[in-house]
């Protein structure tokens, strides 16, 4: 909620002080971040994440990267998008996030 009124600081600060995060919680601040477009943030995040992925981890991630379209970004991408687990390459959602990163690199 307080990413949604652009409140990041104090958004930032409560992450900060939960002892156990999850995929949950880290997926809620790297939206936050996308939502008010702070992609490095996003992919900063991302980059600390040492739990197993969940489905909305990806979408945010590769949206994050569509955004930005950097060579960061690209690196990023392209990486998660070539380890992502076979599970997720048929669901709907991801795809259409994967594809639209891809074609904002002009990877067609």
């Amino acid at each position: 909620m307080l990413m949604k009124f652009g409140d990041v600081e104090s958004a930032e600060r409560i992450f900060g002080s939960m002892k156990t995060k999850n995929i949950i919680t880290y997926g809620a601040m790297m939206k936050g971040y996308v939502g008010n477009e702070m992609f490095e943030k996003a992919l900063d995040l991302f980059e600390q994440i040492d739990i197993e992925l969940g489905d909305v981890t990806y979408t945010i991630v590769f949206n994050a990267c569509a955004k930005l379209c950097n060579d960061r970004a690209m690196k990023i991408g392209k990486k998660l998008l070539a380890e992502m687990p076979e599970n997720y390459r048929n669901h709907n959602v991801i795809s259409t996030s994967a594809m639209d990163m891809l074609m904002k690199f002009g990877d067609v």
